[in-house]
């Protein structure tokens, strides 16, 4: 039925993580909290012992995004470049100073943690989609441009830069 390569290998249960399996609902508990992961019809979910076992691929990297989540958590750092850039943190929403007229404010939500510091806005939680789309989102408000490299980055990400004017310019005269 699916030949994905994933489903030949166990998800391996840490010690302090549990998973119970319903008819169309997979639930992963550990130390820092609860995921549930649907379940395709037809897919088949097995626990033998410390191992999980999925037929489906989906919702094998689901159930193993889960299982990562509730053990250690997933963590997205964002860098802010730019002179006057900044940010800061209101409660659960993120105050953005990015060169508008008005600071752009973000509603963090519910199971993201917010952390800033100076130029560094941290997101953390156990739901891997969740803490992704946030930073996806938050990095969306000011993508980097490729001239000076201002805006809002991954920490890591390498920015494509382009030659501006005058160095591009001085090569052509004659």
């Amino acid at each position: 039925m699916n030949t994905s390569r994933l489903t030949k290998k166990p998800i391996l249960l840490p010690k302090d993580v549990s998973a119970t399996a319903a008819s169309d609902v997979l639930t992963v508990k550990g130390p820092k909290g609860e995921l549930r992961v649907r379940v395709a019809q037809g897919t088949e979910v097995r626990i033998e012992g410390g191992n999980l076992w999925i037929n489906s691929g989906t919702t094998w990297a689901l159930a193993r995004n889960a299982v990562e989540g509730v053990a250690q958590g997933f963590v997205k750092v964002l860098e802010i470049e730019g002179v006057g850039y900044r940010a800061a943190a209101e409660g659960k929403e993120l105050v953005l100073f990015i060169g508008y007229a008005n600071p752009v404010r973000m509603k963090v939500p519910e199971g993201v943690a917010l952390t800033v510091d100076k130029n560094l806005i941290t997101l953390a939680g156990i739901d891997k989609d969740l803490v992704g789309r946030t930073a996806a989102e938050i990095r969306a408000m000011k993508k980097p441009e490729p001239y000076k490299g201002k805006g809002i980055h991954y920490r890591g990400e390498v920015i494509r830069r382009k030659v501006g004017k005058k160095a591009g310019a001085a090569g052509g005269a004659a």
